[in-house]
């Protein structure tokens, strides 16, 4: 079993704080699901997938009631709606699997006709029935060739993005057996390549309906180890991208944005938080592989379902394979001058899905297991001190062990050290001016939930 060393402190009722070092053990029920992700089912997950021919968004009968033929998108989402509907069974009712479906008109743009739009979801449903939280984990099962209006050319899409949605369907099965204080919601996106259609209408949803939605992790192009161009191979690296200053700021009429250029927050928004996090728990549990935090929303020229999600003021993020091949996205099959275009299983490395795969596990199992966030979280800044005192209240909902504090240097990418106690407050004996601090809640069994930066107390 991996351990993981870290100094802890407690707070004493004054300035001082001793510091001592705690064992923190991988909970054995997500190193158990950890151990249960697998290649060969990724593959055949992919190989089901690619069989369709294509899964482009419009190759679906624009008649909802038609029926669906072997080929094309509507065959593709019914088969995973039949994958979520088989491992619901194995969730003692817990789990519940549907097609969100809904009609869309021509945008004069890269929808040309009514089209028959359906995202494919599968919820697990949460044992609290007082933690209304939702994490999402998705992936678009839509594919295309070098015309994004081709829907009748073969587009296999094995890594864009049968990749992402296997390892989706395959967290599915693995998670549908055990059951989380709070719930996941597993879902394959439409409409990605037509303009992220699906995750507009997913995460509009999500705002009409008032969900407490903590986090989305993103899956697109994942299950490739090596580059066009450069020729580097290497399956040990995993990119994350998370917005810096959020999306929902360029709109800010509360002042938002002077507060966080006065404390010097730009790097700590919702999705960078959650990328931090992302990489503290799943590097915890899978092993030779390392998440690359990229600090910008996205790639150039490119663009990905978590984006709707960030715009809406929600914590999301987009994992992607370290070097992509570009001869093997967005390709009509063929072979010119030697070279093989086209997005075919035979170009992926199923082990280092299964790794990236792995870390999705890792994260959502985790966030699901922990309470929810504490409540007003301050930082004291009304003396001059060279050490820094947080105060927060307790969870909402949770059975909580005690609290860490976080702390980092204002340079550093992620947090260096981790401080316990079970009380609601601690000192420590670093300066508030040099560190950036969080909190987070812990539960009975050590799963810690999403870190919560102070607000500075001026009053």
């Amino acid at each position: 079993m991996k351990v993981q060393l870290l100094p802890v402190a407690f707070l004493l009722g004054t300035l001082s704080a001793f510091s001592q070092t705690v064992i923190i053990n991988r909970d054995p029920q997500i190193a158990d699901l950890v151990a249960q992700v697998s290649a060969d089912s990724l593959r055949a997950h992919v190989t089901g997938l690619v069989s369709f021919g294509t899964r482009h968004t419009l190759s679906v009968p624009a008649d909802a009631n038609a029926a669906v033929a072997k080929k094309g998108l509507g065959a593709a989402r019914q088969w995973i709606l039949g994958k979520f509907q088989q491992y619901a069974k194995q969730s003692n009712g817990r789990m519940t699997a549907i097609l969100d479906t809904w009609t869309l008109q021509p945008d004069g743009r890269r929808v040309d006709k009514p089209a028959n739009m359906g995202n494919v979801m599968a919820t697990l449903k949460g044992t609290d029935p007082n933690d209304d939280r939702i994490f999402i984990v998705q992936g678009h099962m839509d594919s295309r060739v070098t015309n994004v209006m081709n829907r009748e050319s073969d587009a296999p899409g094995a890594n864009d993005d049968g990749s992402g949605t296997a390892a989706v369907i395959e967290l599915c099965r693995v998670m549908s057996k055990s059951s989380f204080p709070a719930t996941v919601i597993f879902v394959a996106l439409t409409g990605e390549e037509q303009g992220l259609l699906g995750a507009e209408h997913l995460s509009e949803r999500a705002v009409k309906e008032k969900w407490n939605l903590e986090a989305v992790l993103n899956n697109d192009i994942m299950g490739s180890n090596n580059s066009s161009d450069t020729r580097i191979i290497d399956n040990t690296r995993l990119r994350v991208f998370s917005e810096g200053l959020p999306s929902v700021l360029l709109k800010d009429t509360t002042g938002r944005i002077g507060q966080i250029q006065r404390f010097g927050n730009e790097n700590d928004g919702k999705a960078r938080t959650l990328a931090r996090y992302l990489k503290d728990v799943g590097e915890r549990y899978v092993e030779n592989l390392e998440v690359v935090m990229v600090y910008r929303n996205d790639r150039y020229l490119r663009g990905g379902d978590h984006t709707p999600y960030v715009q809406r003021g929600f914590a999301a993020v987009r994992m992607t394979e370290m070097n992509e091949n570009y001869e093997h996205q967005h390709q009509d099959l063929r072979t010119e001058n030697g070279i093989e275009y086209g997005d075919l299983i035979k170009f992926m490395d199923f082990d280092y899905l299964r790794k990236n795969t792995a870390l999705n596990l890792a994260t959502l199992a985790n966030l699901a297991k922990s309470p929810t966030m504490p409540q007003q979280v301050t930082i004291e800044v009304r003396n001059l001190t060279n050490s820094t005192t947080l105060y927060w209240q307790a969870p909402k909902t949770g059975k909580v062990k005690g609290y860490y504090v976080l702390m980092r240097e204002t340079y550093w990418p992620f947090w260096q050290k981790k401080f316990f106690t079970p009380k609601l407050g601690m000192t420590l004996p670093y300066s508030k001016d040099n560190y950036y601090f969080a909190v987070q809640a812990v539960s009975e069994d050590g799963n810690e939930g999403l870190p919560v930066l102070p607000a500075p107390n001026l009053r």
